[in-house]
């Protein structure tokens, strides 16, 4: 009901808005928008949000560059946005590692559902599971059924604490009841090296990012986590299809505004991020970094993001995890 009537009153403030303020937001943009990226340049959040910003560009008539502020586990970047005027033209372009912040951090510079104003979701992309290439095993089950029992004989790596690919590490062993030692190590470069070179048994992380490798036979391809299998690798069966019908977990990407940002600039820039979006999936550009496009309204954004830090959280509690 205060749902409800907070929207009511929202529509009758509009209505009652001086021209100045109609006017002022008529022009919004009118001068470059900013998007800072909390990682380094080059990566595949990086790409995508230089894709957006391209797409934006030509939508909005001005000049839309992106920033990028590495550092901190993406809390750096997230910081600048959160400090910056809540007037619309600094936006925050993350991954699902942003809203995990919280969880994973003892002292995390800010809350990351309290201290942002969610714009859009742009896109998810599955996650693949590779196994060393020392590793005898070719399939899930066969994976499952050796660990079984042997926490200490399976090592998976971490890239990040948090992250999907974290997440989706706990969600498989809760779900095929196993337990995996956990490596952790400051990125996903580190990690893969080390499962190429058996080092470490087993990695679950970006499938754009892997597939370069498990092209090439230095790592090996045993399932992809999405709902479906990826266009990118036909071949690599889904996590359900091997057994496991209720693991299914996706990175993500999105847009956050500071917080205080007018409801009128969210939803307007939310209209022409999801324009953008559609654009770069007919183009086939999303599919290229391994994005499948997302296209949802502000409220959507918000609920999902609610129910996937409640996931998120649960995982990390029920593995015992402690924030650093």
């Amino acid at each position: 009901m205060r749902f409800v009537a907070s929207l009511a009153f929202a529509a009758l403030a509009l209505t009652a808005a001086p021209p100045s303020t109609a006017a002022a937001e008529a022009k919004f943009p009118d001068h470059m928008v900013k998007i800072i990226v909390p990682f380094a340049a080059g990566g595949g959040v990086d790409q995508a949000a230089r894709l957006l910003a391209n797409q934006l560009r030509e939508q909005l008539g001005v000049a839309v560059i992106v920033d990028n502020r590495p550092g901190a586990s993406g809390t750096l970047g997230g910081k600048v946005v959160q400090t910056s005027p809540a007037d619309g033209y600094t936006l925050l372009f993350s991954a699902a590692t942003h809203v995990m912040a919280k969880h994973v951090m003892s002292e995390a510079p800010y809350d990351p559902q309290a201290d942002f104003a969610p714009v859009a979701r742009v896109g998810e992309a599955p996650l693949m599971l590779v196994v060393s290439p020392q590793r005898g095993t070719q399939k899930l089950g066969a994976l499952v059924a050796d660990a079984k029992g042997k926490p200490e004989k399976w090592t998976a790596a971490i890239p990040a604490a948090g992250a999907p690919s974290h997440l989706a590490t706990l969600l498989l062993a809760k779900q095929a009841d196993v337990r995996f030692t956990f490596v952790p190590y400051k990125g996903t470069q580190p990690a893969l090296t080390d499962v190429a070179g058996g080092h470490t048994d087993l990695l679950l992380d970006s499938m754009i990012s892997l597939l370069p490798l498990a092209t090439a036979g230095k790592v090996r391809p045993i399932a992809v986590t999405s709902k479906k299998r990826s266009t990118l690798a036909p071949d690599v069966p889904t996590v359900a299809e091997s057994g496991f019908p209720n693991v299914s977990y996706v990175s993500w990407y999105g847009v956050w505004a500071p917080k205080g940002t007018s409801a009128e600039r969210v939803q307007m820039m939310n209209r022409h991020i999801n324009v953008a979006v559609a654009v770069l999936a007919k183009s086939g550009a999303w599919a290229k970094l391994g994005i499948d496009p997302v296209s949802e309204s502000v409220e959507q954004f918000q609920k999902f993001i609610a129910t996937d830090v409640t996931q998120g959280a649960e995982l990390l509690k029920l593995a015992g995890f402690k924030p650093e």
